[in-house]
């Protein structure tokens, strides 16, 4: 136990406290049980770091990671059991899905300890929702994304820009005050902003390159219960999406170039997307359908496109990628058979500065939005500004 109070001391020491991510007040702190999870690297055990700084006694409260060497020799049980008994009131588990029957023993406690908060937090999304089945009303789940761009603003340049609305946006409301040239910024954020440890420039590469191949090497296989072949084939898969500009998905052909039933390949598409890999854009709302709803394949966010595939970068793609990617926080984004995406009665067609509005023509509410413009006029609105929406 001591060991683990002094990890949690030093990790809350090094823990920044002037900014805050965007799910910070979206979530029930008080709650006697929830769960954050989110790919890799977004920030999610700052988060929880952060509310106890700013919130609980030390004396009361414990931050733990799952893949302590602790537990190798105690369960996730005993230490509830030995903390309650020490007046303990908070207990945080880190990367609970690295805790092998973490739910089994996550419920014993719920139901054990009325008076234990319990808080949970995980990379392995798939693992955590099938995990909590039998307790998915009592303990709620939180989902963070990567930085938006407006976020990126604030934590690398001390820019401070208040959330736009989508209707603000389309009504061309949504502006970044006292900075006049805001493209300097956002094609630097479109390559290295979507992550918090983007700060540092010289590691953000290899950095990244180790979230993918821990994602894909270790969470993935962890869930999906995968041998080591299955694992190039997730890689060679990714490869694949990333080298191609947005499409819509042959499974058989997908599968006979990577090497795979054709039935796997839904399955990996699905474990890669909730791990944050890639992004699947469907023709209807309502959750995974199956993928004869799927319209086109993204990668999950444009620093990846920008990492795997430096040089052969699409532009086209680019932009598509950070429209669905920034939208999809606060909105339902679906395919549409004349546009590239519809929100609600909306319709969107995204490209450069040079795009007209021929695509839109049929549409009642159509926009064009441009890449490489400052400033929006009627129903043209700039890429950029579709950032500042949480």
């Amino acid at each position: 136990m001591e060991r683990l109070y002094e990890f949690f001391n030093r990790k809350l020491s090094e823990t920044p406290n002037s900014f805050v991510r965007y799910k910070y007040s979206d979530i029930n702190w008080e709650g006697r049980a929830f769960g954050l999870v989110g790919p890799r690297g977004v920030g999610k055990s700052t988060l929880l770091l952060q509310y106890i700084k700013r919130n609980l006694n030390t004396t009361d409260t414990l931050y733990v990671s799952a893949d302590n060497l602790y537990f190798s020799s105690n369960s996730l049980v005993d230490l509830a059991d030995r903390f309650v008994k020490l007046g303990g009131k908070h207990l945080f588990v880190d990367e609970i899905h690295k805790y092998e029957g973490w739910s089994r023993e996550l419920k014993q406690i719920y139901d054990s300890y009325n008076d234990l908060q319990i808080v949970i937090s995980g990379s392995s999304i798939l693992d955590i929702y099938q995990g909590l089945s039998d307790l998915s009303r009592r303990v709620p789940i939180y989902e963070m994304q990567g930085l938006s761009f407006r976020e990126y603003l604030k934590l690398f340049h001390d820019i401070d820009v208040p959330v736009f609305s989508l209707s603000d946006i389309i009504n061309n409301k949504a502006t970044i005050p006292n900075v006049k040239h805001p493209l300097v910024y956002f094609q630097d954020y479109l390559r290295r902003g979507y992550y918090p440890f983007g700060k540092d420039e010289k590691e953000y590469q290899m950095e990244l390159y180790q979230v993918i191949n821990q994602t894909i090497e270790v969470d993935i296989p962890q869930y999906a219960k995968m041998n080591i072949s299955v694992c190039r084939k997730l890689k060679h898969l990714l490869m694949i999406i990333s080298e191609s500009v947005p499409f819509k998905p042959v499974m058989q052909k997908l599968a006979d170039l990577v090497g795979a039933s054709r039935n796997n390949i839904p399955d990996y598409l699905i474990y890669m997307e909730k791990a944050g890999l890639i992004s699947q854009l469907r023709d209807e709302t309502g959750g995974i359908r199956g993928l004869g709803k799927v319209e086109k394949i993204y990668l999950d966010n444009t620093n990846l496109i920008y990492t795997l595939t430096p040089n052969t970068a699409n532009i086209g793609n680019v932009r598509e990628t950070f429209f669905m990617n920034q939208m999809r926080v606060r909105q339902s984004v679906i395919s549409s058979s004349v546009t590239d995406f519809c929100i609600d009665d909306m319709s969107f067609e995204i490209g450069g500065k040079k795009k007209g509005q021929k695509q839109i023509e049929t549409v009642a509410k159509g926009f064009v939005v441009k890449d490489d413009i400052e400033y929006g006029y009627a129903n043209v609105v700039p890429l950029w500004a579709f950032g500042l929406n949480y």
